[in-house]
């Protein structure tokens, strides 16, 4: 099971060639059996990403995520209460983004592993993580 975190998701949808080969293949691996999943904290990113004219996408935002979202081996994870209380909870020196946060609570409550470039969220050792 993977979690991709937001930058993940959109470059793996509108420009793959961001991807490292090692999220590429994780990615490609997780398709068959249906083990790829998406905070929805990570949609509120993207919505203030387009609205802040920091990411223009190739359609309207919500064209964009139904696209994303009828995709049959993605599963978004809402971040119900406890996702919520896990990532005021997480052990170790993290930085204080809520988003990544609620992304590193989702993986660990699934068991997952998470797809990031972030280098912060990278050198969290609480959490397995693939670039």
């Amino acid at each position: 099971m993977i979690v991709l975190d937001t930058h993940v998701w959109i470059w793996w949808v509108s420009n793959p060639e961001l991807l490292s080969a090692k999220a590429r293949e994780a990615i490609d691996h997780a398709i068959p059996d249906k083990h790829i999943y998406i905070s929805s904290i990570s949609v509120w990113e993207l919505a203030l990403l387009v609205e802040r004219g920091r990411l223009k996408l190739s359609m309207d935002t919500l064209s964009w995520l139904a696209k994303s979202e009828s995709l049959p081996f993605v599963t978004f994870i809402p971040v119900n209460n406890s996702i919520a209380f896990r990532s005021t909870q997480l052990r170790g020196r993290l930085h204080n983004d809520p988003a990544d946060r609620i992304i590193i609570a989702t993986t660990l409550t699934i068991g997952g592993v998470l797809i990031s470039k972030d280098l912060k969220i990278r050198g969290y050792k609480h959490v397995k993580t693939l670039w």
